[in-house]
């Protein structure tokens, strides 16, 4: 990905007020983005943004920017991210700049950029961005400023855009729905999605104040829709997160269903309506039991590296659409070319009534295995994975789970720990086998 200063595998995030996140840094981050994307095409840029009340800053400051720099701006307030990488493609826009920290809590914010195809900015596009800071700021000439206007419609184009990516032929008549919406940025979209497709919705996590997002709410809190989904005696419940890229969801009985799941769900529908295109990445976090239930299904599954980035990368490589990782964020690029939570729902909705099964014995189909992760620290200087008694550890806990459970060994990119993760069929062995290798670990460094 080259030698970066600041994006990182999803744009630049931090806490607001600090290095990265402040008005002058992102004032000349907007300039800098305006300088390179200059010339080209419509000279327009979108902004979007979720409920945090640092977007308002940081909308003003990118607008500012960009401004300087000659580049006329859309600014569509709060909107989830998979809606800016739509409206970005159907505006024939330059880029779609989204100012959200995604699931992490009020007090960070981040900026990340979506390309006129709705995908993800290219590494040598972000790396000219880079470059373009380190020059002086200089400001276009007064007839050359860049404009701002504000999208009134951008709300409704969106929902329009979800509903039409769910089959015609199909209603939600007769089904009742919780949604959460964290208090991000869905909370005035999927209630409104999920009422005109004709379910009866009850919605949690839509009174954003600025500061409540993701909290105790959403998919990184699934406790909220659990209880909300059993009072309510709904059929299905799903929690999308602060910025609206990830769902996880609850079925009738209040059991969470993680994005493993949801992926197998989504995949098996499309096999058995013939659109499933080649097979399903996950990334090596995804549960064995997600591989085992595709290969079942005679689904080819591969494996990237952590990260929405990498299993896109993958999916691309291979022609295929549908991918995912366990903490919700689904990719099918039949449907949208960004993970959408919405759209990703509503699949699993389609399978359900193209099946005529609840969403708690669909998920029956997968086998989820018992996981045991153990962080073990070591010391600088030392290289545990590199130890023969650490490999031994783990050919032997391979050999004696027989295929029937995988070990995973990563080292943190961000502190010097080891990730030991073990997955095991019975509960038992997985947490023997960690510990074992664990202390190999240990031992070793």
């Amino acid at each position: 990905m080259g030698n970066r200063k600041f994006f990182g595998t999803d744009g630049i995030r931090g806490k607001v007020g600090e290095e990265l996140i402040n008005p002058e840094f992102v004032i000349k981050l907007g300039w800098a983005a305006g300088k390179v994307l200059a010339g080209r095409g419509t000279n327009k840029v979108l902004v979007g943004k979720d409920t945090r009340t640092s977007g308002y800053m940081l909308e003003s400051a990118l607008e500012a920017g960009l401004s300087a720099a000659g580049i006329d701006i859309g600014l569509l307030g709060p909107m989830p991210t998979p809606a800016i990488a739509y409206l970005t493609k159907t505006f024939r826009s330059e880029a779609g700049i989204v100012i959200s920290a995604s699931h992490n809590p009020y007090y960070d914010n981040g900026i990340k950029f979506f390309s006129s195809d709705g995908f993800k900015l290219d590494d040598d596009i972000e790396l000219a961005i880079e470059a373009e800071m380190d020059k002086p700021m200089v400001c276009v000439e007064s007839d050359k400023l860049g404009k701002a206007s504000r999208i009134e419609d951008a709300a409704g184009r969106y929902i329009e855009f979800c509903k039409g990516n769910f089959p015609s032929e199909l209603s939600l008549t007769g089904l009742k729905i919780v949604v959460d919406c964290a208090h991000g940025a869905t909370y005035h979209i999927a209630p409104n999605v999920l009422r005109e497709l004709g379910a009866d919705v009850i919605e949690i996590g839509t009174k954003p104040n600025g500061i409540n997002i993701n909290d105790g709410v959403g998919a990184t809190s699934m406790s909220a829709i659990q209880k909300a989904v059993l009072a309510e005696n709904a059929d299905l419940g799903f929690a999308l997160d602060g910025d609206g890229d990830r769902i996880m969801m609850v079925d009738h009985e209040g059991h969470i269903l993680d994005g493993d799941e949801i992926v197998y769900i989504i995949a098996r529908d499309a096999l058995k309506s013939g659109r499933l295109q080649g097979g399903v990445v996950g990334t090596q976090m995804s549960n064995i039991g997600l591989e085992k239930a595709l290969k079942n299904l005679s689904i080819p599954f591969a494996r990237s590296k952590v990260g929405d980035r990498y299993v896109m990368e993958l999916l691309q490589e291979k022609g295929w659409n549908i991918g995912g990782e366990s903490s919700g964020h689904i990719l099918n690029l039949s449907q949208s070319s960004t993970g959408d939570g919405i759209i990703s729902g509503l699949q699993v909705i389609t399978a359900m009534l193209h099946s005529d099964m609840k969403l708690a014995e669909l998920r029956l189909g997968m086998e989820k295995f018992p996981q045991r992760l153990i962080n073990v620290r070591f010391k600088q200087g030392t290289a545990p994975l590199e130890s023969d008694d650490v490999k031994k550890a783990v050919e032997l806990a391979e050999a004696e789970m027989q295929g029937n459970g995988r070990v995973l060994l990563r080292k943190s990119g961000t502190e010097p720990l080891i990730r030991v993760m073990v997955e095991a069929h019975e509960e038992s062995d997985a947490n023997k086998w960690a510990e074992h290798i664990a202390e190999a670990v240990k031992s070793a460094s």
